[in-house]
């Protein structure tokens, strides 16, 4: 897959494209749906299916301190959108230059003049353009007279539910794992190197391997059986905790997994983390004694989680 930072990147081989612009946060089945017609029109017309993202996503640009908590961070999102078969994704800038460019400004040198568009595919809610003047009515009409065809999509349902970032978001706040791994198509996780902490967990017993999620709010928090892929050719049980360590005054949300059994070196080696049940909420400790007594509990919980949940 091909990543084109900007639109100075893009080059006269990039003219001709199937696209479907939007955050993709999760990459949810919902997405997967909208990507599986993308791939499809962009194989009727011999041209590449392309997917152009913002960052900052235009919430976090237009007010940040209410812009919902990420559920994947780009470098996150891009291997997600590989797996289902995006072959370029142009990522734009979202800064003031974009945000106050005409809606006609946008279709004319993003879509027809970088793109070369021939195909876009967005939701019929889409906006776009200096006071989100842009539409799906804009875009349907100017494809008429400039040659490219434009199609909206419909909503994902899954047992009744609308497929959406937000409605996994919320659930993963409430801690309801296996309701948003089925949104989702996949559990939750986060991947990432494994770095050195304060090795506070080894002094009670318990080392951890180290992960910075690298974002100020994660959407999830407490301790969690989790699943852990990057060690070995087969995924090992593990029990994580994410949050801010408030026993020790955290300031960024962090992952620390406790792998029982395992003693082997993995410091810098990238990990995948799958977060498949929560266990209890996160919670503040008056003593180290006290959380090493929580500790032996949680990790006698994630084992009989995983006893009874094996795959």
């Amino acid at each position: 897959m091909e990543l084109i930072r900007g639109l100075k990147n893009l080059k006269p081989r990039h003219q001709g494209s199937v696209a479907s612009i939007g955050n993709f946060d999760g990459v949810h089945l919902g997405h997967l749906a909208v990507l599986k017609e993308l791939k499809e029109r962009a194989r009727e017309s011999g041209l590449p299916a392309t997917v152009v993202l913002f960052e900052p996503m235009p919430q976090e640009y237009f007010a940040p301190e209410r812009a919902p908590v990420r559920l994947t961070r780009f470098g996150e999102k891009w291997p997600l959108l590989k797996a289902a078969g995006v072959e370029r994704v142009l990522c734009l800038r979202f800064d003031r230059g974009l945000a106050t460019l005409a809606p006609e400004e946008f279709i004319g040198q993003v879509l027809i003049q970088g793109l070369g568009i021939k195909h876009l595919t967005v939701g019929d809610d889409f906006r776009f353009g200096r006071e989100r003047r842009g539409d799906f009515a804009m875009l349907k009409a100017t494809g008429e007279t400039q040659g490219f065809q434009v199609e909206t999509t419909a909503s994902f349902t899954l047992e009744g539910t609308r497929v959406s970032s937000s409605r996994i978001r919320a659930l993963l706040i409430e801690g309801e794992m296996e309701a948003a791994a089925r949104l989702l198509g996949r559990p939750y996780g986060f991947s990432g190197r494994v770095i050195y902490g304060e090795q506070l967990g080894r002094k009670l017993g318990f080392p951890t391997a180290n992960m910075a999620l690298r974002r100020r709010q994660a959407p999830v928090s407490g301790i969690f059986a989790s699943r852990v892929r990057g060690i070995g050719e087969r995924p090992l049980a593990g029990v994580s905790y994410v949050g801010m360590r408030p026993a020790v005054g955290g300031t960024r949300p962090v992952l620390e997994t406790y792998l029982p059994g395992y003693s082997g070196e993995i410091y810098g080696r990238r990990l995948e983390v799958d977060l498949l049940h929560r266990l209890r909420e996160d919670r503040h400790f008056d003593s180290l004694d006290a959380l090493a007594a929580q500790m032996r509990q949680d990790v006698q919980a994630a084992a009989a989680w995983h006893a009874t949940h094996k795959s």
